[in-house]
């Protein structure tokens, strides 16, 4: 039998900008992707502390060690610049090797998003 559970979290970051125009995506700077082993394309589930909205999108990678979290395209509605959020991936596994896996937890100054 196979479960998800939960792979990586970048615990509560600022949201630094939203930009409707863009195609799609969240842009996360790349000291967080690497810390947090989410890569560029992978599906992540976003939960806004602010205003309680949850919804999915794909990560790429933004500049390393900019701080950057941005929202592109109609996730841009979804969120405001100063806003804290949740960036969260999940994996399928074999439900024994679920019981001792150990997902990637990363938990940022929120008031710049760097690693602390």
């Amino acid at each position: 039998m196979q479960i998800e559970v939960v792979k990586s979290k970048i615990h509560r970051v600022t949201v630094t900008g939203a930009d409707l125009n863009y195609i799609g995506s969240i842009t996360i700077d790349e000291a967080l992707l690497e810390a947090s082993n989410i890569i560029e394309g992978e599906k992540v589930n976003i939960v806004n502390i602010n205003n309680g909205e949850r919804f999915e999108t794909y990560a790429i990678k933004g500049a390393k060690n900019s701080g950057e979290i941005t929202l592109n395209g109609p996730a841009a509605r979804k969120v405001h610049k100063g806003d804290i959020i949740i960036i969260m991936s999940y994996a399928r596994m074999d439900f024994e090797k679920a019981k001792t896996f150990k997902p990637w937890l990363v938990f940022p100054n929120e008031k710049d998003n760097s690693l602390k």
